[in-house]
């Protein structure tokens, strides 16, 4: 039986801004497809990436309720190492759900600076991701 976390999903993910008052645009923190493989059993292969820009994913996959999803995506971006951890978990599936898509939820932490230090390491936003 295949992992249900296997395919191409639409990735976004958010800053953690309380104030309810923050413009939904100004809360995104990126934007990109997420390519899950399984290269063997319980490991994480495969890419996060948009125009531009590309990250090799290495991690693992544990069952569970719900599923979780461990990986660290990292790649060279222009003369920069990019690395992020990523965490996720797999959207149960409501009994009664009209139009449910499957998705994960997640958290997200920058684990290299970046952008000469403009992108400083550590910091941790929110990410969903919905199965194309």
């Amino acid at each position: 039986m295949s992992s249900p976390f296997l395919g191409t999903w639409s990735y976004r993910s958010f800053v953690s801004d309380p104030d309810l008052n923050t413009q939904f645009e100004d809360l995104e923190f990126g934007r990109a497809n997420l390519v899950i493989t399984e290269p063997t059993p319980g490991k994480v292969g495969g890419t996060i990436g948009g125009t531009g820009w590309s990250l090799n994913l290495d991690g693992t996959i544990d069952s569970g309720n719900p599923e979780k999803i461990r990986f660290t995506g990292s790649g060279p971006i222009g003369s920069e190492n990019w690395v992020y951890d990523y965490l996720g978990f797999l959207v149960p599936r409501w009994p009664n759900g009209v139009d449910q898509r499957s998705a994960i939820v997640g958290t997200i932490v920058r684990t290299v600076p970046h952008s000469n230090g403009q992108a400083e390491a550590g910091f941790v936003a929110q990410w969903i991701a919905v199965l194309q």
